[in-house]
């Protein structure tokens, strides 16, 4: 995390550009994910589960990779808005089984190879999202 004027800015760019060779996405920091930064889980374009990766500690990041705790969390009406804006554009793509996230309100990413969060999802609602996702692809393939 940066913040504005940092005296490292221009080493931390030459560092992970190779001195501006390979692009580097950058995002604002947005105050509301000391509440969590929520994974939803998508099947086809709609939410099938979600969990909340808050952060803890020192660590200003949620992932549970990086020690954030998760929470069960419900899945609001702004996020079905966002799931339903991005639902066309996954399905074009070939994009059916995906985990975004989502931190106050604003999708910060779209997660396509390795959507984690089913089993906290499925800990922490009783269910069984992989069930839900085989039984979808079995359909999808006529069988």
């Amino acid at each position: 995390m940066l913040e504005e004027g940092d005296r490292n800015f221009n080493s931390l760019v030459e560092i992970s550009t190779p001195q501006g060779r390979n692009p580097v996405m950058v995002q604002t920091f947005l105050p509301a994910a000391k509440d969590g930064d929520k994974r939803i889980i998508l099947l086809n374009g709609e939410p099938i589960g979600a969990v909340n990766r808050i952060p803890t500690g020192a660590e200003f990041r949620g992932n549970m990779a990086v020690g954030g705790r998760v929470a069960k969390v419900d899945i609001t009406e702004r996020e079905r808005e966002i799931c339903a804006q991005l639902a066309p554009v996954l399905q074009r793509d070939g994009l059916y089984f995906v985990g975004i996230d989502v931190i106050g309100g604003y999708l910060t990413e779209v997660n396509v190879t390795s959507p984690t969060g089913v089993r906290e999802v499925d800990r922490l609602d009783g269910v069984q999202l992989g069930q839900k996702v085989i039984a979808w692809a079995v359909e999808k393939q006529g069988g």
